[in-house]
């Protein structure tokens, strides 16, 4: 059976923040909180560096869901902001979706708390719409692994690409000389992946040293 590889494409991109709300980040369990916030605002950040259209949306905020983390506000200050007051899926709500269409992009980069519900629902719908789903795994999180797990296998069955943070962010650059390619994306994972990060480092140490060929 033939096999097409759709990359994500920037220029055909729109980015959704889903849920990622101060009350229910209590809810992460199946992953470090420490890695999970990182990857939420690394998620986020991915808008901004590669321009692309964002949404954000919450689930009855004034709750003890509790708000988007200011942070997230701050790096999207002009983006559709919709505070839905009661729909689960939100794709059922009517400006979230019209948000979501306006931008008229056919290629979809989301994640949400909780993975199971505030994640899959709407990467579930948005298929059935006609979009292709790319959900960022990295900055969904929920109750445990074995949930977070049905959730995922749940999606990909739906045919949802889901891929981590660090897929999504080099499938968006695609070559280290593009722009936004090298200058932007090192400060990016030094700050959001350490581990690529600091191996970046020990690169530009050995090059300053004169211990390394620069290949």
């Amino acid at each position: 059976m033939a096999f097409t590889y759709e990359r994500i494409d920037k220029n055909n991109a729109v980015l959704l923040v889903v849920d990622h709300q101060e009350g229910l980040y209590q809810l992460v369990r199946d992953r470090s909180p420490v890695d999970v916030k990182s990857s939420i605002l690394a998620h986020a950040a991915l808008g901004k560096i590669f321009g692309l259209p964002t949404v954000l949306t919450t689930s009855t905020e004034t709750g003890p869901n509790g708000p988007l983390p200011a942070e997230i506000i701050a790096m999207h200050p002009d983006a559709p902001y919709i505070k839905r007051q009661g729909e689960v899926n939100a794709w059922d709500n009517a400006d979230f979706r019209a948000a979501v269409e306006a931008t008229g992009k056919k290629q979809v980069i989301l994640a949400g708390i909780t993975t199971d519900v505030c994640t899959a629902f709407l990467a579930l719908s948005l298929v059935e719409a006609g979009y292709t789903v790319f959900a960022n795994s990295d900055a969904s999180s929920t109750f445990d692994v074995k949930t977070a797990t049905e959730a995922n296998q749940r999606m990909r069955k739906a045919g949802v690409q889901v891929l981590s943070m660090f897929a999504v962010a080099l499938e968006l650059m695609r070559d280290w000389r593009n722009t936004p390619g090298t200058k932007e994306m090192m400060p990016f994972f030094d700050t959001y992946l350490p581990e690529y990060g600091f191996l970046a480092r020990a690169h530009d140490a050995a090059l300053a040293n004169g211990t390394s060929s620069g290949l």
